[in-house]
């Protein structure tokens, strides 16, 4: 039997380790902001969105945006006075912790906290968050929903029964209370109730001037018991520093 073109052996310590080069890339994308931009700001988003983010993103084409590896934008920006990139950018590092993001713009501090104080969007909650309020469905006919959805609702937890062809609540059920942690199950409901939960928002943290080197914890929080990063930290995050 003829031996196939197709079956071809690939050595995998061929393979290109795009890991550090992204990385560096990145200090460098970072690096050239700072030089380039007035001001650098740093925000958190609560109830993260992809296409809320996107249309944030779009709305501010003049500007740029940084979210995620978080280590790397420290290395970038300098973790401490020795190694800070400018002056006080150490300050700006503390506060790279959890989902945060990077904004780096022309417009000033008025601008940018007017523009986010005012930029929230509801959307359905999601497993894990909390309830914002108590929701009961009485006994009784659930006639949004069509006969087939019926199976469905009683997996999720619903005591449902089809009666004439109408899907039918056999008794008064609780979804959620305010404040309980939502479930896969909860949530999945909420959502084919049509009610909203989650409301995207993001919350300005601090912000540092490229012309004046000057630093302003905007959201007053107190970073002075802020722990040291983790010291089993990435070998790869460790070499980008070099």
């Amino acid at each position: 039997m003829p031996k196939s073109k197709r079956d071809k052996k690939i050595s995998l310590t061929k393979t290109a380790k795009k890991g550090l080069e992204s990385k560096q890339k990145l200090i460098e994308e970072l690096r050239k902001c700072v030089d380039t931009y007035k001001y650098l700001f740093i925000f958190s988003v609560a109830n993260m969105r992809n296409n809320k983010l996107k249309d944030v993103r779009t709305a501010w084409k003049h500007s740029r945006f940084f979210f995620g590896k978080n280590k790397v934008m420290m290395v970038a920006i300098g973790k401490g006075e020795t190694d800070e990139y400018k002056d006080n950018l150490c300050k700006v590092s503390k506060h790279l912790r959890g989902e945060v993001g990077v904004l780096f713009t022309n417009k000033t501090k008025q601008e940018v906290q007017e523009y986010f104080s005012h930029f929230k969007d509801t959307d359905y909650a999601r497993a894990g968050n909390r309830a914002q309020m108590d929701i009961t469905l009485d006994e009784g006919p659930l006639e949004q929903f069509s006969h087939s959805m019926e199976p469905q609702l009683r997996q999720l937890g619903l005591p449902t029964a089809l009666k004439k062809g109408v899907v039918t609540l056999l008794k008064d059920h609780t979804v959620c209370k305010e404040g309980d942690v939502l479930t896969p199950e909860q949530a999945r409901i909420l959502k084919l109730l049509g009610i909203e939960m989650a409301e995207f928002k993001v919350k300005i943290k601090c912000m540092w001037s490229s012309e004046t080197g000057a630093f302003d914890n905007l959201a007053g929080e107190d970073m002075s018991m802020q722990e040291d990063e983790d010291e089993d930290e990435d070998e790869d995050d460790k070499d980008t520093a070099k």
